[in-house]
C-alpha cells in the first residue's frame, strides 16, 4: 500500500497545527461538575500543609536527628526526609519562582 501526501493538505495541516490557540488549562474558573473534585483537592491540600503534616515533619526530622546522634544514620534516608520536607512546605514558593521565571504572574 502506498501513501500519497499532497503538498497542499500537508501545508494546511502544518499551519493549523502551529496556529496559536488558548490552552484548555487556561480556561477561567472550574468546569461544570468539578465541585466535589475541587473540594477533595482542597481538603488534601489542607491536610498536607496543616498541623498534621507539620507534626509528622517534626517527628521525621527528630528521628533523623536521633539517628545521627546515636551513629546509626542512613544518609540516603536522612537526605530524603530533609529534601521531602523542604519540597512539601516550600511548594508555594517553588511554584511562584517558576512562574516568575517563565514570565507569568
Amino acid at each position: 500500500m502506498r501513501v500519497v501526501i499532497r503538498p497542499l493538505s500537508f501545508l494546511s495541516a502544518l499551519v493549523l497545527a502551529t496556529a496559536p490557540a488558548a490552552a484548555f488549562a487556561q480556561a477561567a474558573g472550574n468546569p461544570q461538575g468539578s465541585g466535589p473534585i475541587v473540594a477533595a483537592l482542597s481538603w488534601l491540600q489542607g491536610t498536607l500543609l496543616g498541623s498534621v503534616a507539620t507534626a509528622v515533619a517534626v517527628m521525621a526530622v527528630a528521628a533523623v536527628g536521633f539517628m545521627m546522634l546515636t551513629g546509626r544514620m542512613n544518609w540516603r534516608f536522612g537526605a530524603t526526609v530533609i529534601i521531602g520536607v523542604f519540597i512539601l512546605f516550600g511548594a508555594t514558593s517553588i511554584v511562584a519562582g517558576i512562574q516568575a521565571a517563565a514570565g507569568g504572574v
